[in-house]
């Protein structure tokens, strides 16, 4: 099974209600097939294209709400259309209120996130597009693990006032979703 797992930033312009309206800048991913950690820009998305159209499942926090209807602006076909896990939907479903990754993260792996969205916001618009990257590649690799977490052991974990508390997630269907039918980017 071919998982990516991916994160995105963006320039922060538009309207965070309609995802659609933003700036993609950077799109990070682990793919499980190669074992690596990628970034990709607005100018280097036809080889990311490529990567999602062979995946299995997609992985991300917020992703169906964010980063897919984003990336979707830059497709040719429907990203959606392929299974995909939102760990924070996942989270929700059962919590009944979103956590933020940081959160999550803390409790669940015992480490924080390197930074916040609006940094690398500013980092961008300051032209440090490395650090944007590396930031990216950050959140990445603790979506990856926090999923693994909940794979392996049937939960993930968050702060209460103070008191680590475990959210049960049902992960079954996680990774035995069929393979979607795509409007592929490549010349077959």
């Amino acid at each position: 099974m071919r998982r990516i797992t991916f994160d995105i930033e963006t320039s922060g312009g538009g309207n965070i209600i309609d995802p659609k309206t933003m700036e993609l800048t950077v799109v990070g991913i682990h793919d499980t097939e190669t074992d690596t950690f990628s970034t990709f820009t607005q100018e280097e998305l036809p080889q990311l294209w490529t990567i999602l159209e062979k995946a299995d499942v997609l992985v991300g926090y917020n992703s169906d709400h964010f980063d897919i209807p984003i990336l979707n602006k830059y497709y040719a076909g429907d990203l959606s259309t392929i299974h995909s896990i939102d760990l924070l939907s996942e989270i929700k479903n059962v919590l009944g209120r979103r956590l933020k990754l940081d959160s999550v993260a803390e409790a669940t792996l015992g480490r924080k996130k390197t930074g916040h969205g609006l940094d690398a916001v500013t980092w961008w618009a300051q032209g440090e597009y490395e650090k944007v990257k590396k930031y990216c590649i950050e959140d990445v690799r603790i979506t990856k693990d926090v999923y693994e977490y909940a794979l392996k052991n049937g939960k993930v974990r968050y702060s209460d006032f103070g008191e680590k508390r475990d959210i049960k997630l049902d992960t079954s269907h996680w990774e035995n979703g069929g393979k979607a039918s795509l409007t592929h980017t490549l010349p077959f």
